[in-house]
C-alpha cells in the first residue's frame, strides 16, 4: 500500500505570480504527485501550465490524446516549449471564477534514469472550450530531480487562488 504525503502547496495571492515553485524536494520518496488548479490573465479562454525540473527547459517530450466535446486527437512535442506543458490552464477571457484541474505523476524521481511521467487536466468554461487530455512524457536527464517550478505557457501571470500541491509517495 502507498502512502501519500503533503509535501508543500503553493496558494497564489493577491496580484498573481509568474511561478509557482517547489525547492529542495526530499530525495525519501519513492514517487511525486503534483495536483494543480489554474487560471492565468492571458487573453484567451484557454492556456497550459508548463514545467521545469531542477530549473531545466530542455530536454522534455510528450506524447498526448485530448478531447473537447466536439474533436479528439493526439500530438506529439519534441521541442520546448510544448515539449513541457503538463496540463490544461484556464484563460482571463473564460467564465468567471472557474479553474483548471490536473495531475501529474513522477516515478522513481530519484533515480540516475531518465525520468518519465504522466497527466491527466481539464479545462472548463461555460462555452466550447472546454478540453480534457491525458499525456505521457519524458525528461532526458539522468539527475535526481529536485525542484519544479511551473509557468504559464503563454506567459502570462498566475491569477490569484492558482494552486499546486506537492505529495510524497511511499510504498509502505
Amino acid at each position: 500500500m502507498a502512502t501519500y504525503n503533503l509535501i508543500q502547496t503553493v496558494t497564489v495571492g493577491s496580484g498573481g505570480a509568474a511561478t509557482i515553485s517547489f525547492s529542495s524536494i526530499p530525495q525519501t520518496y519513492t514517487d511525486l504527485q503534483l495536483v494543480t488548479s489554474w487560471r492565468t490573465s492571458r487573453a484567451s479562454t484557454a492556456d497550459y501550465v508548463a514545467i521545469s525540473f531542477n530549473s531545466s527547459t530542455s530536454s522534455f517530450s510528450l506524447r498526448g490524446l485530448y478531447g473537447n466535446g466536439s474533436t479528439v486527437g493526439s500530438y506529439n512535442y519534441t521541442t520546448s516549449p510544448d515539449s513541457r506543458i503538463i496540463s490544461q490552464a484556464v484563460g482571463n477571457n473564460a467564465t468567471a471564477s472557474v479553474f483548471s484541474s490536473g495531475s501529474l505523476y513522477l516515478p522513481n524521481y530519484t533515480s540516475n534514469n531518465f525520468k518519465s511521467y504522466s497527466t491527466d487536466a481539464t479545462r472548463e468554461d461555460n462555452t466550447t472550450a472546454n478540453e480534457m487530455a491525458i499525456q505521457a512524457g519524458l525528461w532526458s536527464n539522468t539527475s535526481a530531480i529536485t525542484s519544479i517550478t511551473l509557468t504559464s505557457w503563454g506567459s502570462a501571470t498566475i491569477l490569484q487562488y492558482s494552486s499546486a500541491s506537492l505529495y510524497g509517495i511511499k510504498n509502505t
